[in-house]
């Protein structure tokens, strides 16, 4: 198969199986999620503070007291990854341009160039938090097999995208296939992975402020 014939098969039926998948794995997940239920509350409900689920939101989000001093690398990192990431993704015209022929979305998009520092910065920050991950022995000992794949999963598709966007190699027909191809398996196995999270995070922490609030204790 030749550069050609597989980027068209990625943006054709590869796009549309792996969209397809992701959606259903989502489905899938928050089924499960909600199958669970939670055991009944029989203590009368406390006082609850408006906005408590929200409030949890936004904390959870910020550093804990101390920990941006203890653990900078950790907390910085993730932010610079995160927000690299996602201004890479949703303002890089190409990407806007594709997600109007799917949804019929679109949004103003910004500089090339501003999304070539977004890419570098995310893909430093990713580079950085693994070799963190690899020095700290304590997250070395928790890091399972999970956490490697969500990193080469995410990594992947920035490293790729970068080297298509800069013609880094002869073939560019073949590295915008893989790039595309590499998004596409993120799709496929993020609603399985730890990468899950894109969906359930907030909302998680959204339920768990408004759950401590109704029982009035801390979040």
């Amino acid at each position: 198969m030749t550069g050609l014939e597989m980027l068209t098969w990625a943006r054709g039926p590869g796009l549309a199986l792996a969209l397809g998948l992701c959606s259903f794995g989502v489905v899938l997940r928050w089924i499960e999620i909600l199958a669970l239920g939670r055991k009944a509350d029989l203590a009368p409900a406390r006082p609850i503070s408006p906005g408590s689920g929200w409030h949890t939101l936004l904390s959870r989000s910020l550093p804990p007291p101390g920990m941006l001093r203890r653990a900078p690398l950790t907390y910085l990192g993730g932010y610079v990854f995160h927000i690299g990431m996602a201004i890479a993704v949703f303002f890089f015209m190409p990407h806007i341009e594709l997600i109007r022929g799917l949804f019929g979305l679109s949004w103003s998009g910004l500089p090339n160039s501003l999304i070539d520092v977004a890419t570098i910065a995310a893909i430093l920050a990713m580079v950085a938090l693994l070799v963190g991950r690899f020095a700290d022995p304590v997250k070395r000992l928790l890091s399972g097999m999970g956490d490697w794949l969500a990193w080469t999963l995410t990594f992947t598709p920035l490293a790729t995208g970068y080297a298509a966007y800069h013609h880094w190699f002869a073939n560019y027909t073949l590295t915008l296939a893989v790039h595309v191809l590499s998004i596409e398996l993120l799709l496929v196995l993020l609603p399985f992975s730890k990468l899950f999270h894109v969906f359930s995070l907030f909302l998680a922490r959204w339920y768990n402020g408004e759950i401590a609030g109704r029982k009035g204790v801390a979040s």
